[in-house]
């Protein structure tokens, strides 16, 4: 029997359970192995869509603990015919999340792969920007050191413009403000720059204004988890 990978979203804020459709539960329920990126976050996620669920009749793994271990350990389930979960921190498995390497290996195994609906940070936040959604590219975090990162914002701004594309990155919450202050110096005045905020939660903040608009406001973003766009 070939084994099923189901790729589980989770909540991208802890009181948003209201974003992960019925099916979700149905879909762990028909696992029994749980391949997760924080076993921890995945556990109170699971109880909280679910009180039914008995988490340790599960057998876990963690995705980051000794990466080709995990993957052998991941490959010798596949193999056995076993249906696995795989659970990101936050949003949908494989997209900006380390899950991505054992789906790598799933297909490479030809097991079944099912990728199922959820919340996902990066697309709410295209959604909601007004940016061009049919031309995009997610480019991950920007560099760290100061110089490196001036020359990356220039080149987003430069393919921004070229390809009339939108260009989506993030920041480690503890850095937004600084990111924001140097998107304001190196970028032109009539760039447009969303910032996305707690999506899905409470506080939920998104909204897109050039950089000219930007600068006449009072931000503050620190240890907040946001998404960024920038568009021409």
């Amino acid at each position: 029997m070939k084994s099923i990978v189901y790729l589980i979203p989770s909540v991208l804020d802890e009181a948003a359970s209201h974003t992960i459709p019925p099916y979700i539960v149905d879909a762990v329920k028909h696992c029994t192995v749980i391949f997760a990126e924080n076993e921890r976050t995945a556990r109170r996620f699971l109880k909280s869509i679910c009180k039914e669920i008995v988490i340790d009749d599960y057998e876990w793994f963690a995705i980051h603990k000794a990466e080709e271990e995990q993957k052998n350990n991941f490959k010798q389930k596949i193999a056995e015919g076993k249906n696995i979960a795989i659970i990101s921190e936050a949003g949908c498995p494989g997209i900006a999340d380390p899950g991505q390497i054992l789906i790598e290996v799933a297909q490479q195994m030809d097991a079944v792969v099912k990728p199922l609906v959820g919340p996902s940070s990066i697309l709410l936040a295209l959604m909601a920007s007004g940016m061009n959604g049919q031309q995009f590219e997610f480019v991950g975090y920007l560099p760290i050191d100061a110089a490196e990162r001036s020359k990356a914002i220039k080149e987003l701004e430069i393919n921004a413009q070229k390809k009339h594309s939108t260009q989506i990155f993030i920041e480690t919450p503890y850095r937004n403000n600084q990111l924001i202050e140097t998107l304001m110096k190196i970028c032109k005045p009539t760039t447009r720059i969303c910032i996305a905020a707690e999506l899905t939660g409470s506080n939920e903040f998104i909204k897109t204004k050039t950089v000219a608009d930007w600068k006449k406001e009072k931000t503050d973003f620190h240890k907040k988890p946001v998404i960024f766009l920038l568009s021409s």
